[in-house]
């Protein structure tokens, strides 16, 4: 398996709930993630309530700035999403790092597998273990939006 990640200097990554800034969160999916632009905070909320949430935080001012949630049965199966890193923290290894603590946090379930999709960051995941499905003709989506 690949090489964990450091997290850069002066931050530091926590999966406790309670640290999770829920307006900073929304406020960045709804309005800068391609794949949650208009979320409600009402449905952000909901899904932060009912995921494994992952934050990185700014060491010097306890600031988040960085965010990933899971979901997950934590015994088979996983779905990584809601991976944002922080306009002001962008090039800094901070989401390397961060999708590969999630890896590591999951590791002991014994999933049979994790995954997730992007449109554009490809490169950044396949470095962490990530890679095309192998048979995309057994998945199916049921759309309901």
């Amino acid at each position: 398996m690949n090489a964990i990640p450091s997290l850069p200097e002066g931050y530091e990554i926590s999966t406790d709930p309670a640290r999770i800034d829920a307006g900073r969160v929304h406020h960045w999916l709804s309005t800068d993630a391609y794949w949650a632009h208009g979320r409600s905070r009402q449905k952000q909320d909901a899904a932060i309530e009912d995921s494994l949430n992952f934050g990185v935080y700014a060491t010097s001012s306890g600031e988040q700035v960085a965010y990933a949630r899971v979901v997950t049965d934590r015994a088979t199966f996983a779905w990584l999403c809601d991976v944002y890193v922080g306009p002001s923290v962008r090039g800094k290894g901070l989401g390397t790092a961060l999708v590969a603590a999630v890896r590591e946090e999951l590791r002991p379930y014994g999933l049979r597998r994790i995954l997730l999709a992007t449109h554009d960051a490809h490169g950044v995941y396949a470095r962490l273990g990530f890679r095309a499905l192998d048979r995309p003709d057994h998945w199916m989506v049921l759309p309901l939006e």
